[in-house]
């Protein structure tokens, strides 16, 4: 890809944005992981367990890209780039903590970040290899660029991601977009969109885009509906004994 194009600093762009975006439950991992860590060694296990995680998943995300090389893996890609999407939007009814153990000593705490960044990061790896269309040397200078961002960045970040929740739903809207768009680009259906529905290079990214924002807001409102009765059913506060 042209480093001077468009297309390059695009794609740069979206890998940086959707790497911060689903990474802060990673970051929020790395501070549970080294919390019990002493002062001196504190930063060093935050230093070293990052750095495992990014090794780690540039490993994941280069085998990514090259299993969507496989005809129809770029269609399961796009299914799981908007399962992804909803997912961002939607957050777990129940999010309980983390499940992670602080690590008693520097390499514990290290092994325990590696670990649950590699359990965690299904998502950010499908995201990325997406936004990069299949470029390593995008890929990598995205981690490289995000990865800092995420990591002493993490609190500005989740400040910023609530005081202005568009951000969230642009995040989402922008995977939709990538799924429309790797799903369009697969070998089985490539030369059929090219010949006879081109209308869909347009039509599949803005579709499912809007798409995934409005089945979020759906699933939200059922949520939100079928959790209406269970607080009328309540007990006011005050008629505690």
């Amino acid at each position: 890809m042209d480093f001077m194009s468009y297309e390059f600093w695009a794609a740069l762009g979206a890998i940086v944005y959707i790497n911060i975006l689903l990474s802060g439950d990673n970051a929020v991992v790395i501070a549970l992981a080294c919390r019990e860590l002493p002062a001196n060694q504190r930063k060093l296990g935050i230093f070293y367990g990052s750095l495992a995680a990014i090794l780690l998943r540039i490993v994941f995300t280069f085998f990514v890209v090259e299993l969507m090389k496989i005809p129809y893996l770029q269609i399961v890609g796009a299914a799981l780039l908007l399962w992804i999407a909803v997912k961002l939007l939607v957050p777990e009814e129940n999010e309980g903590g983390h499940g992670v153990k602080s690590g008693a000593t520097l390499w514990a705490a290290v092994r325990t970040v590696a670990i649950a960044d590699a359990v965690m990061s299904l998502d950010n790896v499908i995201a990325i290899a997406a936004a990069a269309r299949g470029d390593l040397v995008l890929i990598l200078i995205g981690l490289a660029i995000s990865m800092p961002l995420i990591i002493y960045g993490s609190q500005l970040v989740l400040v910023l991601l609530q005081r202005y929740p568009f951000l969230i739903t642009l995040g989402g809207a922008v995977l939709g977009y990538l799924a429309g768009e790797i799903g369009i680009a697969d070998p089985v259906v490539k030369s059929w969109v090219d010949s006879d529905a081109a209308w869909l290079h347009w039509g599949a990214p803005w579709g499912l885009a809007v798409g995934v924002v409005l089945v979020a807001r759906a699933i939200l409102a059922a949520r939100k509906a079928r959790a209406k009765p269970e607080d009328l059913a309540a007990p006011p506060q005050g008629d505690k004994p």
